[in-house]
Order: structure tokens, then C-alpha cells, then sequence
């Protein structure tokens, strides 16, 4: 599923190889769990288990963790 079909305050993995971030975001890996926000535009607001902003792109292919 792409980013931006996900519901808000979702609990998300990222599945994608390769994901792009804005160049002063953090790099998100694959299998990387991140609690999303919102999509704000081309990226999204997400923040990873130590409460650190990240901006995977509103592309990337993630599944929702129950």
C-alpha cells in the first residue's frame, strides 16, 4: 500500500528497498517501523521508536502493523 493511502496515527512498516527522504531528513530503512502522522505534500510526517522526526516519501510502499 502507498504512504498516502494510509490512515493518520497509523503504526506503519516501510517495505520499499530504497525509500527517499528530503536531503535534512533522517534515512529510513527497510522493515523500519514508524508511527505516521500525516502526509504533508511530496513526504510525510512520521516518527520512528525514539520519538525522531523522518519524512519517507508519500510514495513509499509500507504495510499497516496491527
Amino acid at each position: 500500500m502507498k504512504l498516502y493511502n494510509v490512515p493518520r496515527n497509523s503504526k506503519i512498516r516501510i517495505i520499499d528497498e530504497e525509500t527517499t527522504t528530503p536531503v535534512v531528513s533522517y534515512p529510513v530503512d527497510k522493515n523500519e517501523i514508524l508511527h505516521y502522522h500525516h502526509t504533508d505534500g511530496m513526504y510525510s510526517y512520521c516518527t520512528n521508536e525514539e520519538n525522531v522526526v523522518v519524512h519517507p516519501a508519500a510514495w513509499t510502499e509500507v504495510e499497516i502493523v496491527k
